[in-house]
């Protein structure tokens, strides 16, 4: 996978927003990998802030929809993954451990 392929993935994924922090799934180290391949299937790995978030399929949908407004991706897979498990101190953004209260 090429390195600019997925900053430019994430990038595009930073407007989808966690539903109860406000703050970008990009920002908050939700979103593990992207990648796009030549028949323009982009395919996501992203965890939640818990296994049991009552957002999960909200939040895989609107990955998806985004990802679908980009224009070169035909397809989109989002894959939902818990290892490695979320670790908001070192996941996040400095912004968004500033908001979090995170040090």
């Amino acid at each position: 996978m090429s390195q600019s392929v997925k900053a430019e993935l994430l990038d595009w994924l930073k407007p989808v927003q966690d539903p109860e922090l406000h703050m970008s799934l990009v920002d908050l180290g939700l979103i593990y990998d992207a990648d796009l391949d030549e028949a323009g299937k982009a395919l996501i790995k992203m965890t939640l802030t818990s296994p049991g978030c009552p957002a999960a399929d909200y939040l895989t949908h609107l990955v998806k929809e985004r990802l679908l407004e980009k224009q070169g991706i035909s397809e989109a897979q989002v894959d939902l993954v818990w290892e490695p498990q979320w670790n908001p101190t070192e996941m996040a953004s400095e912004e968004c451990k500033e908001v979090l209260g995170l040090w």
